[in-house]
């Protein structure tokens, strides 16, 4: 390579790094709390607050995503990586002009990559951050390997979490989980607790008010209390009918309930400052990094 490809490609480079989406990680202690039904209906209030977005389910082996969206992707996140599609084309459309990535197995197999395709998985995801504003990670539930290198490497994480025991417990879980990592610094992360399914915003206050207790006085953790969603037959039915509450029951409790939440994260209400500048493509990096 001549010294003006070597130029030309540092200001290819450099031009693609001017725009980066915002990685926003959504994740729980437990399944069955409505991780996953948070993120596609912020995925739709965003969009609808103008905000290009596209949503990647790291739930690899479930695929609620795509269940709640009523699709059925014709590729996914390993195809790309092992059989030469594009970003482009493993980005199936959805409602609402949301995008959806499936991550298949290839969250799972990211382990296994040798330099090379690291390099070239990172600068497919330079692409993607060109396409989207703000990218959701819809993570599996649980303490996995998998989910806690995702959440380790963002700087952003919504925890969400019930008023059950059992959800509280495996929430700390997680927390603890992540305390306990060399990687953990907490100037660096930003985790905002959801509170779903309750009935009065005073439940929703004494679960981030418990869950926070017992993190700041045993972890040395703080959390931000992002807001509440309420028990609603309406995003039960919705997700029968396979169909995000937010297009099913626009004006449900629920609905409006996650429109004040989209709106908290793109005006940054309450937030401590924290920086998402590198994208996707830098939160496999950082995966990358510290897995070798």
């Amino acid at each position: 390579m001549d010294q003006a490809e070597r130029l030309r490609n540092i200001i290819k480079q450099e031009n693609m790094k001017k725009h980066l989406a915002r990685v926003i990680t959504v994740t729980s202690g437990k399944g069955g709390v409505g991780k996953s039904n948070v993120s596609v209906n912020l995925a739709i209030q965003l969009s609808r607050l103008g905000k290009k977005v596209v949503i990647l389910d790291a739930d690899f082996g479930l695929a609620n995503v795509e269940v709640m969206l009523g699709l059925r992707p014709k590729y996914n996140l390993a195809d790309m990586m092992f059989h030469g599609k594009s970003v482009r084309e493993i980005l199936t459309p959805g409602p609402e002009e949301i995008g959806f990535i499936s991550g298949g197995s290839g969250i799972m197999e990211l382990a296994n990559l040798d330099k090379d395709q690291i390099q070239s998985l990172v600068a497919m995801m330079y692409e993607l951050d060109q396409l989207a504003d703000i990218v959701l990670i819809d993570t599996g539930a649980g303490i996995s390997d998998a989910v806690i290198d995702l959440v380790m490497c963002s700087t952003e994480v919504l925890l969400v979490a019930t008023p059950e025991p059992t959800s509280i417990t495996d929430a700390y879980a997680l927390l603890k989980t992540m305390r306990r990592q060399v990687s953990f610094h907490s100037d660096q992360m930003s985790i905002r607790m959801i509170a779903n399914r309750v009935h009065t915003y005073e439940e929703s206050k004494e679960l981030f008010y418990k869950l926070n207790t017992v993190s700041r006085k045993f972890l040395q953790m703080d959390m931000e209390y992002m807001g509440a969603i309420p028990e609603d037959l309406k995003l039960q039915s919705a997700v029968r009918k396979q169909q995000p509450v937010s297009i099913a029951s626009p004006d449900a409790p629920a609905s409006r309930a996650m429109m004040e939440l989209a709106t908290v994260l793109v005006n940054g209400a309450g937030s401590k400052p924290v920086r998402y500048s590198k994208g996707l493509s830098g939160l496999l990096a950082r995966m990358f990094r510290g897995s070798r």
